[in-house]
């Protein structure tokens, strides 16, 4: 796997070390051992996916607070999304910082959603499907959200919203 840092600390961009051939090419793309010599989280307690029929759906921006803050690795296995990641840590040099990448089928990227940071994406093709892995189960009352369009963060999404759930409508600003 190669480790790309971001602007936000302790976020990465996770890609495939391909071995190619004629058949196409083979990659690892988990190994606890490599994301513990990061000093990455290793550990994996649930697998989600999610997928959005719809070009335009927005979904996010979630985290999870203690003791249920979790890791995310986020990679699109068909279609196409923009994932964000937005710095919710107080004491974090990168507080309230973004960042955003496109995750595609083609080119196999994925994101290494630090605990503490709200994440979500938008499609940007019809029939979009993403894959995480997450370091801690779902917890209903550890659940938190931000808004998407909050004016102190300022995310800069590549289009337009055309499907939101009134549940992300109605997070509030994260007020810093």
């Amino acid at each position: 796997m190669k480790f790309q840092e971001t602007a936000v600390a302790g976020a990465y961009l996770l890609d495939i070390q391909r071995i190619e051939d004629d058949r196409g090419f083979f990659g690892r793309v988990w190994c606890s051992k490599e994301l513990a010599g990061m000093k990455l989280e290793p550990s994996i307690e649930q697998i989600n996916v999610g997928f959005s029929p719809k070009e335009g759906t927005l979904r996010g921006m979630h985290y999870q607070v203690s003791p249920f803050e979790e890791v995310k690795v986020v990679r699109c296995t068909r279609g196409a999304v923009f994932d964000v990641i937005v710095d919710l840590r107080k004491n974090s040099p990168t507080y309230l910082k973004w960042i955003g990448e496109e995750l595609t089928a083609d080119n196999h990227r994925m994101l290494y959603v630090p605990e503490g940071c709200a994440h979500g994406y938008l499609t940007l093709s019809p029939n979009s499907e993403i894959y995480y892995l997450t370091s801690e189960v779902y917890s209903r009352d550890a659940a938190r959200g931000i808004r998407y369009d909050d004016p102190a963060i300022g995310v800069v999404w590549p289009a337009g919203v055309k499907v939101i759930s009134e549940a992300d409508l109605n997070w509030p600003s994260c007020n810093p």
